[in-house]
């Protein structure tokens, strides 16, 4: 899975975030990335693929950055309590896998900026208020359409 467009817009709002608060912030501190992706155990496929492409970027655990991975093991009552623990952890920007995280998420926060990897609807499920005008702190690729998706790529592109 290529989650590289994904990575860019993570990386965007990360250097953002850092130069709004850069008077804030005390010297050294390394972002926290909050990922909220379902899967077993033995097939952590979107989060390895997501790590890599931060890697290819220069990103390094630990060093660069520190990615607080959670996994509610495809249990939907999980969601909310794993996003609400990412917030307690304050982390800087919650990635997630698709629109069952990023309502978890979007539950619990309304200031840590949300990087959806693939989702459906977002206008439709609520998250965004309009694809022109999103608003809000929820972010990131849509599956709504193949045209939306090519659009998107190129925007992020530039």
């Amino acid at each position: 899975m290529n989650l590289k467009p994904i990575v860019w817009v993570l990386t965007a709002i990360l250097l953002a975030a850092a130069t709004d608060q850069a008077e804030a912030q005390q010297p050294g501190k390394i972002p926290r990335i909050g990922t909220l992706f379902s899967g077993t155990a033995a097939s952590p496929g979107r989060v390895d693929a997501f790590q890599r492409g931060l890697r290819e970027l220069g990103y390094l655990q630990a060093q660069d950055i520190i990615i607080e991975r959670r996994n509610p093991e495809s249990r939907a009552e999980r969601y909310t309590e794993l996003a609400a623990e990412l917030v307690r952890l304050k982390v800087d920007v919650i990635v997630t896998g698709g629109l069952t995280g990023a309502g978890a998420a979007h539950n619990v926060t309304t200031t840590i900026p949300i990087v959806i990897a693939a989702g459906g609807d977002l206008v439709r499920s609520g998250l965004v208020a309009s694809f022109a005008h999103p608003g809000g702190n929820v972010t990131g690729n849509t599956t709504v359409s193949p045209k939306l998706s090519t659009k998107g790529l190129e925007l992020i592109k530039d």
